[in-house]
């Protein structure tokens, strides 16, 4: 395919696949069961915190989450007590644990108690086209609050060379907003042009079938590389691609 050829085909599998039939299998159906943008922002962050492995035990094990904060995320972060934190300890997703939960709250209160939310951080270093510089230094103020070690290995850091995978999916989610109903468009200072593809073993996979990538390794590299190539077909949205990408490698097997 020619790039005008390419850019009609991912097109057409971005229109087939960016509906609200994709929200029935999609993790992204956590904070849909939510009105708050505050509790939109942290139910969507705390399940692509764990958005990986089986969609289905993703699915699950978000929705008991929601479940032990009260199903209310963001009343439960900014008043919870000490003792409420206790419920949270048999919590198990892979290898994100109860102890991770607990901290990941903690951090959560410092930052829209110290900062004014979650989008205030990410604004603070954004760059023109990028947002992998900020999602570095959010992790820096993540983990500003005492904290567990094992914890800073559930958000990844684009500076270290990582694909940052679940968290760009979660800037997709919130930022970008073409009235599809699927993403959620709550935070419009920050513009879908300045997003990264969630790059995983599916969209990766298909990428490099279509040419759009080369590099082998599901990394930062391959990630600037993705990028650039999606930019050129859509310069104000690429990342709209990713549910071209995503749909033909999980549900067409391509």
């Amino acid at each position: 395919m020619n790039k005008t050829e390419l850019k009609d085909f991912l097109d057409n599998k971005v229109t087939q696949y960016n509906n609200l039939q994709f929200i029935e299998s999609d993790p992204i159906q956590i904070p849909h069961q939510f009105s708050l943008k505050e509790d939109i922002e942290i139910a969507g962050f705390l399940t692509a915190t764990i958005a990986w492995g089986n969609r289905k035990s993703i699915i699950n094990n978000a929705k008991k989450m929601m479940v032990l904060l009260d199903n209310s995320p963001f009343d439960f972060i900014i008043n919870h007590e000490e003792k409420d934190l206790e419920k949270l300890l048999p919590f198990v997703h892979r290898t994100f644990n109860g102890e991770d939960l607990i901290q990941f709250i903690s951090s959560l209160n410092h930052i829209y108690k110290n900062y004014g939310g979650l989008e205030s951080v990410f604004l603070k270093h954004v760059e023109h086209r990028s947002l992998q510089n900020a999602i570095s230094k959010f992790k820096t103020t993540f983990f500003e609050v005492d904290h567990l070690p094992r914890t800073q290995k559930h958000i990844s850091d684009p500076l270290r060379n990582s694909a940052a995978k679940r968290i760009n999916m979660f800037l997709r989610w919130m930022v970008r907003n073409d009235k599809t109903g699927v993403d959620f468009g709550v935070w419009n200072r920050l513009s879908p042009a300045q997003l990264s593809c969630p790059l995983d073993v599916h969209s990766g996979h298909v990428a490099r079938k279509l040419g759009l990538l080369k590099r082998k390794q599901n990394d930062g590299k391959a990630l600037l590389e993705l990028d650039t190539s999606l930019r050129k077909l859509d310069p104000n949205d690429p990342v709209k691609y990713d549910f071209a990408l995503f749909g033909l490698g999980v549900f067409e097997g391509f």
